[in-house]
């Protein structure tokens, strides 16, 4: 594998770079992007940074924010595509799996588990907490000072994946790079205000919803909800308001998986698991075509509702010693 120090080199060599992260972006994804982005802009760079879906709007107090461009692949001329976060080709989104074939020189760095991304360089640190750690490394190591901006999108990226430091995935070495980012200037404090305490009206009506399909299985040790299109046009919610719905599962006593099936299309239901202790969800989600982390997994299935809870929550009652 590639380390930093050849990264670091390739970035220093390139002149125009196209930095993008996997769809639906999430807070590790958006922070690394922007934070390496507007980092590499101080350096003289041309940066264009950029992803396939919109900007959830838990998100938009990101220092660059607006400068992050979405939808198809942006025109332009790059001589270096670097991927952040991103395991497999298919959660780049179709336009920008078609730059994998270029001939530019492909920076691929990411902390997930799986085959990954085939590339130029690739650095990946399944021990690392979130790619923000990585980038955070990375700008330390190419000795490049980090302003307060980049502060902000670094911690965001850190507290997002670790769930505000709750998940076994934090090291002491997370909490070192945290208090540095916080001398940095990173208001800590009012950054969880924003990304856990102004919520709209529409997402705890989405909530109360949810906790009705609310389920148990007879074991005890898998629960799950569902959150279907016609729940989030009937509250005015957004996708982005179930964000965080599958932990209120896991969160029971006595359970050890919790699951979150959310229908993305008729028909086809993004599946988000989560472990608490023993289970590793990451093995879970491989078998339906996902992955993630040994604590926190996703996949995409398509079927009837029932027939896509049936497969997964079997599966998940076997993996914590239960019977199917």
């Amino acid at each position: 594998m590639t380390n930093l120090y050849d990264i670091a080199a390739a970035i220093r060599r390139s002149e125009s770079i196209l930095i993008c992260g996997h769809i639906m972006p999430d807070g590790d994804c958006l922070g690394s992007v922007l934070a390496l982005g507007l980092s590499l802009e101080a350096m003289g760079k041309k940066v264009v940074m950029a992803g396939p879906d919109p900007i959830p709007a838990i998100y938009e107090f990101l220092p660059g924010v607006e400068r992050f461009k979405t939808g198809a692949t942006p025109d332009g001329v790059y001589d270096t595509f670097i991927i952040l976060d991103c395991s497999v080709p298919e959660r780049l989104g179709r336009d920008y799996q078609d730059l994998l074939t270029s001939k530019k020189v492909i920076i691929n760095i990411d902390h997930h588990a799986g085959p990954g991304i085939l590339g130029t360089y690739c650095y990946i640190d399944t021990a690392a907490a979130a790619v923000g750690e990585i980038i955070f490394d990375l700008l330390k190591l190419m000795q490049v000072s980090i302003p307060v901006e980049t502060a902000i999108n670094l911690y965001t990226a850190i507290v997002t994946d670790t769930g505000s430091f709750q998940y076994d995935n934090v090291t002491p070495g997370t909490h070192r790079r945290i208090a540095e980012l916080l001398e940095f200037g990173a208001p800590g404090a009012q950054i969880n205000i924003l990304l856990h305490e102004e919520k709209p009206k529409a997402a705890l009506v989405l909530l109360r919803e949810a906790l009705h399909t609310l389920t148990m299985s007879p074991c005890g040790k898998v629960c799950w909800m569902t959150v279907t299109l016609e729940m989030l046009k009937n509250t005015g919610a957004l996708d982005e308001h179930t964000e965080g719905l599958v932990n209120y599962c896991r969160s029971i006593r006595g359970v050890e998986v919790g699951l979150l099936f959310r229908e993305i299309l008729e028909g086809t239901y993004k599946v988000s698991l989560r472990s608490k202790n023993i289970v590793d969800v990451n093995m879970l989600a491989v078998q339906f075509g996902g992955g993630g982390h040994a604590k926190a997994a996703g996949c995409i299935l398509q079927g009837a509702l029932r027939e896509v809870q049936d497969k997964v929550t079997r599966e998940a009652v076997l993996a914590t010693g239960g019977t199917a």
